[in-house]
């Protein structure tokens, strides 16, 4: 498995998927619908869906794809996979409804229920933050590559929240940590701040599921940071017949057992 090449392809991939939605989100206006568990939909999910499906499945025939928007596979075929693509076509699309800039386009490889490649690109704000299993974790910004790292923890702890799901547990863990800083940020965005040293922790404390988190599970652990359940043991993939995640923590080079500030 190459994963160096693959990495770069998804990139492409993703950043391409990105002009497809920007394409969308620059139009004057545009049509949201409603899934079933009343989360929105619009023709920028469904594009950045089609092409992303397409170029992966070209790329690597031999691994099949999951992505969001057509994620009711049961889990007796899926539970065959050992190695597969997962991806958010766009995550925060209520971000994008808003038209705040706050959502972004997720791919990840998963091998043995475990992240190895993943690629967060930001199309509205220019950036991608992308990583491969032992090959260190990089963002992309105006044409510039670097690597990032996450940080020592901060005093005071900078934490990151959502801006558009309200977790009823985050009021009480926050009074438990004592000082801190408290920023709030749409979609995934909220890791990558942490892989690239911008923020201490992100404490989601209410309900995700597994596409629109483990592109930035392999960035965030490759850039030296954690990305755990609330348990503190890694996030595991398609090991259930549902698709959603417990509650986690993303958090820097410093370990740090969160979950006591819970009790």
């Amino acid at each position: 498995m190459d994963l160096p090449n693959l990495l770069h392809a998804s990139v492409r991939i993703a950043q391409a998927a990105g002009d497809k939605i920007m394409a969308v989100y620059s139009a004057p206006e545009f049509t949201v619908e409603h899934k079933a568990d009343d989360s929105p939909l619009t023709a920028a999910d469904m594009a950045s869906h089609h092409h992303i499906v397409d170029a992966l499945t070209a790329l690597t025939p031999q691994y099949p794809v999951l992505s969001e928007e057509s994620a009711s596979l049961p889990f007796s075929e899926r539970s065959q996979w050992q190695t597969y693509w997962l991806v958010d076509p766009l995550d925060g699309t209520r971000e994008f409804v808003k038209r705040n800039g706050e959502f972004s386009t997720l791919i990840a490889l998963v091998h043995h229920n475990a992240p190895i490649l993943g690629v967060v690109h930001a199309p509205a704000l220019n950036a991608t933050w992308f990583a491969h299993q032992g090959g260190g974790a990089f963002k992309q910004m105006n044409g510039e590559t670097f690597p990032i790292s996450t940080r020592a923890t901060g005093k005071p702890l900078k934490v990151m929240g959502s801006k558009s799901h309200r977790d009823p547990i985050m009021p009480h863990f926050l009074e438990r940590i004592g000082a801190h800083e408290y920023a709030v940020m749409g979609s995934i965005l909220k890791a990558c701040w942490v892989a690239e040293g911008s923020a201490d922790i992100y404490p989601r404390l209410g309900l995700t599921s597994e596409w629109d988190t483990a592109a930035a599970q392999i960035i965030v652990e490759e850039a030296g940071g954690h990305f755990t359940r609330t348990d503190m043991q890694p996030l595991r993939y398609n090991t259930k017949e549902s698709m959603l995640n417990p509650h986690f923590f993303v958090f820097g080079k410093d370990y740090h057992d969160w979950s006591q500030y819970l009790m």
